[in-house]
Formats: C-alpha cells, structure tokens, sequence
C-alpha cells in the first residue's frame, strides 16, 4: 500500500524571527482548530487515514482480540481512605467509564458498593470521573465529571451513602495540564476547591488558565463562594491541596507547571502561610497524624529526603531530617502512627521499605522481581494497603504492618484471562552516546526467536519526571503472541534515577533524551535480535515528542511508528493555552539557550525534503486539552510533503477523545487496533484468524 491517496496540503509560509534567527512555517493555517477549512482538511485526512487502517486485513481480528483482553479485565486505580472505607476508581468492563466504589472490608467485597456511575449518568460513555476526594468524616465524596475526553471538569458532590447528589454543582474546578483538586473542612460542611476563571473574569493576558483556590459551603449558591488564596500564583500554577485529619489544616503544593519547582502553602487558625519557597527544593508534603507536617525534600538530595515539621512551626528551618538520601529514589510515601513507608524506584522496579519516625529502618516488603510498588494508601494505626504489580502478572492490593510483619493479599485485585504464564521479562543495559547505562526490559513469550527478524515494539516516555516502571497491560498479549516483543526504555528525563536523572533530560539537555532512546533502539539491532525493517517504536505525549524526534533525527533506524498526541512543534507549544504549563519541562523561546536547543530538536522543524522517512502513523483527539492536535496536523502535513519513501503518513483524528484521559473503552480499543494492525502490517506480519501470525517478506 503507499499513502498517495492522502489530501495534498496548501503551504502558506508565515515568517517569525526568534533572536535574529529566521524561521518559516508553511502550514500554520491548520493551527485554527475551529477554521471550517482546517476542519474539512482534518475530516479528508481522517477519511484516508480509515481507509488505510479498515483495508487492512488484521484489523477486525485485533479489535476483537484486544477487547476480549481488555473486557474482562477489571482493576482498581487512584485508591485512597475516606472515613472508615476505601475509595477507588474500578475500571469494569464492558462499562464504558470508571466506577467510583467504596469498599468497607478489603477482604471481602461482597462490601464493595458503588457510589457514582458515570455510565448511568451519560449512557454514551462520553462522561468520564476526573478525580474524587471523600470527606473527612466518608459521608460525601466531592467528583469532578468531564465530558469527550476534554478534562473541563465540573465539581459535584454525592452522598456515598444513598448515591444521590446534594445539589452542590460548581464549575472550571479542573482542567487540562494544571488539573484540579478539593481539601475538605472541619465538619465536612465545607470545602476549599480550585477554581479557573469564569467568563467575563478572564484576562487573556494572565488570568485565562490562572488557577485560584475559593471556598464553598455545602448548601449555599456557587455565587456565594468567596476567594481563599492564588492570585500571587504564578499563571502556570498547578494546585492540589490536602486536609489534615480534623479539617482544621490545609497544605496546598503549587507546582511552577509541568515538572518545574514547587511552593507549599499551610492553611491554619492564623490564615495562610507560606512553607517553603519553589527554590527550596520541598516537591511533596502531608499531614502526620503526630500534627506534624512532613515533607519531601529533593534540597542537596536528588534522589529524596523526608523532614519533619513538628505541629505548629510554619518556618522549613524548624524541619527536623528524619530519613537523609539512599541509594533508592523516593517514588511514594506516607505517615502513619509510627511509621514511614518510602517507596524506593531503582531504574524502573521499586520495593516498599518501612521506617521507625526517627529513621530507622523496619521492615522491606516481600514484591515480585521487576515488579513495582503501585499504590500506597494509609490504613488503620501502623498498616498500609499497597499494590504490587509486575510486566507478567496483575496487580494485587495487600495489607502490610511492618512492625508486626503482616503482609497478606486482600481480596482488592485485577483480574484477567490474558495468560502471561509463559511470558518472560528480562532486564539489560544499552550505553548512550555519552556512555550512560540506559536501562530496558524485554517482554517475550518464552522461545521467541531472536534471529535478526523478530517485530520488535520499542517504547519510551523521558519526561517530567515520570517513571516508566513495570505495569500489567492485557493489551500487550495482542503484540507477543503473535511473535512480537515488546521493550520498554528507562532513558533521562523520567525519575527512574531521581532527580538528576530528569533534570539530564529536560530544558536544555532534552537531546539527551533522544539520544538514549537512539542507543537503545541501536542496542537491539547491534544485539543481533531485530533489523530496522522489524522495528517499530510507540510513545505518546511527551514521548510523542520523543517519537518525532528520533523520526527525523534517524529515519533509517525505524521502519514504522506510533505517534500518539504528540509535542511536535517546540518553538509554538508555549503560545497554546495549556502549552504554557510546559515551559518548566520544555524551555522557551524567549531565553537564547532554551531556543537553541527547541530549535536543533523540534521534530516539525527538523522534516527535510526527499528523505526516505519511515512509516507514520499519527494520533490525537479533537478535544485534547494538553496537547493542542495542530501538532499531529502539521506534522502530517510536513511529513507527507517531504517523504521520499512513499510509506504512509496517516493522521487518525477522533472527535470522541482528548489526551486519552477519560477515554472510553470503545475508543481505547479502537486506538489500540488501530496502532497495533498499522505496526505488524508495516513490520510484515500478516494475521489471520486460523494460525495467528505468518512472517511476512
């Protein structure tokens, strides 16, 4: 197949100059999302894009294979306490939306209820739960609702007892990058909740995205609200508060956007307080049930520290240092009556470790090999309920006592039919151009053949500080049994390593990024286990960046890729509403180094006329909010001009989904698909329904 049937694009050339330096821009017409011809360019595209994608033969048979792994795969994510119950977020197919449950027992759950159903309250599946926050006293739970995959949230509040909702309603609580958050108050008859500003208060200059921390009172009209704390905020701020045990306390952590610094703010009986400033190094806190608040510290310790703020002290040089830097770095962590719980990530798998409150060491949870600590959720005294989960096998919730030794299952679990029995994990190192150790593991059903000609999926994220660490993806088994492995890259810029390790990635380092993802894609083939023609690479978001980095930078190392809402103009992003968030991860093009470095990677920028690129396959969602889709539009638009190869360079755009969060299960099945029948039939895998794989030329 060849991509001639894809819609020739008009150039405009648009000429900005950036510190004397010149550069052109031939399609920035197709920024305008909501120009009628922008929008009948992106319908024509999506049409060619279909019709590529539903001619290929695997496809029907991969949509019901990866919905059959993903139907009946029910699990539990973003788990916390609420008064007596656990509250999670219960993924049960074939549900199109996340259930808000509470479960009294974790042993047992028949206990288990729900409480919101976004099913019910949108039968289309388009209403999807952005975050939820129980009261103090788990008589009410405070939701934000956001349709289409858009993430503009609406706070609601419920009773969990009866399901019903008080009538509270307010909206702009949560959006896109900078997100949303509630702190409940003293008697749960109040709360504090982030608020954006509402049509009419808008100052497009400064405001338009400026989150702002208000009150509200249970009962009363949102025009009663009065403001609380944010306007002194930077515009990029993200905001999330948390409440002491009674209500009569409230931290808010302030993030300078997406991966920069952080201030913490104490709220007491004297009003608001400033704790620690964003170049004091303190990027989490939480209450203790001591009254102490502790804090995380990254200050002369790039890999975590935990203080200690005794009750009543508002000045970080009151903090004590109750647990100094090790060898592990500090993925998650919490207080209970005498203990600490740390999370330690080393290069991608982590364990549970436990303190005493003055430091020292307890206890170390028993986990899997290459498995991670998922979750983290105080319990009652000394016990916390923990998720483990590994490459092969579901998550498991568990109840640990570290001083006691208890450590046993719950009945909290995912379950799934895809069998991984036979699937095998294996961890090693590729060496980066500057000779870093770059780790990777490889997932293969036992006895695949590593003969220079396997299809081979490579992917990677390194960014903000994110972690890629072991997850079981049902999905995952659509790509091995049919003779693929799937390899996952821990390259710079995620916090696989700690801090240092994300900062050798961002701002003006955002090469090295690239250039670990190369080595490991270099790694493979040098290995002698895949050639280019067998290998495709996937990354999504920041790793759509990542994807039209090394696209452009090596087109001859890949023959197809998975392109998923995607950064992919740097120099443009910070003008977008939500692009400003990015700045702290990215730089920006008013600073003459940051620009330099934008400008050598920018995948948009760096497309060169006749090079044989490989296959593309772009993705995004009209109402993403993080991610603006002209990236993917231009991008097409610059790639199918300039290839030589005549490989296709398809742009898939539904107008169903954002950025992926609250996608419905209808659309994560099409996406997948999708992305998985455009890989294997670009490796030269065919697929039938009788004997599953056939290698192809």
């Amino acid at each position: 197949m060849t991509a001639d049937f894809t819609p020739a694009t008009a150039r405009r050339p648009v000429t900005d100059h950036y510190h004397g330096i010149a550069v052109t821009d031939e399609y920035r017409w197709l920024e305008d999302g909501s120009d009628p011809e922008v929008r009948a360019w992106s319908a024509a595209q999506n049409a060619a894009a279909r019709a590529y994608l539903d001619d290929l033969p695997s496809l029907p048979i991969l949509r019901e294979r990866i919905r059959g792994l993903l139907g009946d795969s029910p699990r539990y994510r973003s788990m916390v306490r609420g008064g007596a119950d656990l509250f999670a977020l219960k993924v049960e197919p074939p549900l199109q939306q996340s259930l808000l449950v509470a479960i009294a027992d974790p042993d047992d759950l028949a206990t288990e209820r729900v409480v919101v159903d976004p099913n019910a309250i949108d039968p289309s599946g388009g209403t999807a739960i952005d975050w939820f926050v129980p009261s103090l006293d788990g008589r009410l739970v405070a939701v934000s609702l956001s349709t289409g995959g858009s993430e503009d949230g609406t706070l609601h509040v419920f009773d969990i007892g009866t399901g019903a909702e008080t009538g509270d309603t307010i909206p702009r609580v949560q959006y896109g990058t900078a997100g949303g958050s509630v702190a409940w108050l003293e008697g749960s008859t109040a709360l504090l909740y982030t608020r954006y500003p509402h049509p009419g208060e808008r100052d497009d200059t400064d405001l338009h995205f400026h989150q702002q921390v208000w009150r509200h009172e249970l009962g009363r009209p949102e025009a009663d609200d009065r403001y609380s704390i944010g306007l002194d905020f930077p515009r990029i701020a993200e905001v999330h508060l948390s409440s002491s045990d009674d209500g009569s306390r409230v931290l808010a952590r302030v993030a300078h956007g997406d991966g920069g610094d952080n201030e913490f703010w104490l709220r007491s009986a004297v009003g608001w307080t400033r704790l620690s400033a964003a170049d004091e190094g303190v990027v989490d806190g939480m209450f203790g049930r001591d009254g102490a608040v502790w804090l995380l510290s990254l200050a002369d310790a790039p890999k975590g520290k935990v203080l200690r703020l005794p009750p009543d002290h508002h000045d970080l040089d009151d903090a004590a240092l109750v647990l100094p830097e090790a060898g592990h770095s500090i993925a998650g962590w919490t207080v209970t009556d005498s203990k600490l719980y740390v999370v330690g990530i080393d290069g991608g798998p982590s364990e549970l470790h436990a303190f005493d409150h003055t430091g020292r060491p307890v206890a170390t949870a028993a986990t899997p090999p290459v498995s991670s600590v998922s979750a983290l959720v105080q319990a009652q005294g000394d016990e916390v309920i923990f998720g483990s989960v590994s490459f092969v096998a579901p998550e498991v919730f568990y109840r640990w006592d570290a001083g006691s030794g208890e450590n046993r299952p719950t009945a909290i679990r995912m379950t799934s039919s895809a069998d991984f029995s036979d699937v095998t994990v294996t961890r090693e190192l590729a060496v980066s151009r500057d000779g870093t150790r770059i780790p990777i593991s490889n997932i293969a059903v036992r006895g695949t053949t590593l003969d220079g000609h396997t299809p081979t999926l490579l992917y990677g994220y390194g960014g903000y500080g994110l972690s890629l660490s072991p997850n079981f993806n049902p999905v995952l088994l659509a790509w091995l049994e049919r003779g693929g492995v799937y390899v996952v890259a821990n390259i710079r810029g995620g916090g696989e390593y700690g801090d240092a390790w994300h900062r050798a990635g961002n701002l003006t380092n955002k090469q090295t990024v690239f250039d670990d993802f190369i080595a490991c894609a270099e790694h493979l083939i040098g290995s002698g286990r895949t050639t280019p023609d067998r290998l495709a690479i996937m990354g999504a978001s920041n790793g759509g960046l990542l994807m039209g980095a090394v696209l452009t930078q090596r087109p001859e190392l890949f023959r197809a890729v998975a392109c998923d809402v995607g950064v992919l103009d740097g120099l443009r992003v910070e003008l977008d509403d939500n692009g400003a968030f990015n700045v702290t991860e990215f730089g920006s093009t008013t600073d003459l180094a940051q620009f330099q470095a934008i400008h050598s990677y920018s995948p948009f920028l760096r497309v060169q006329d006749g090079v044989a690129y490989p296959s593309v396959l772009l993705t995004t969602g009209a109402n993403d909010p993080r991610v603006d889709p002209y990236h993917s539009r231009k991008m097409a638009a610059r790639l199918q001009a300039a290839s030589s190869s005549g490989r296709p360079i398809l742009l898939r755009t539904t107008d169903k989904a954002g950025h992926g969060m609250g996608s419905s299960l209808d659309e994560t099945v099409s996406l997948r698909a999708d992305q998985f029948a455009f890989l294997f039939e670009q490796l030269g895998v065919t697929i039938s329904p009788t004997d599953g794989v056939t290698p192809g030329a």
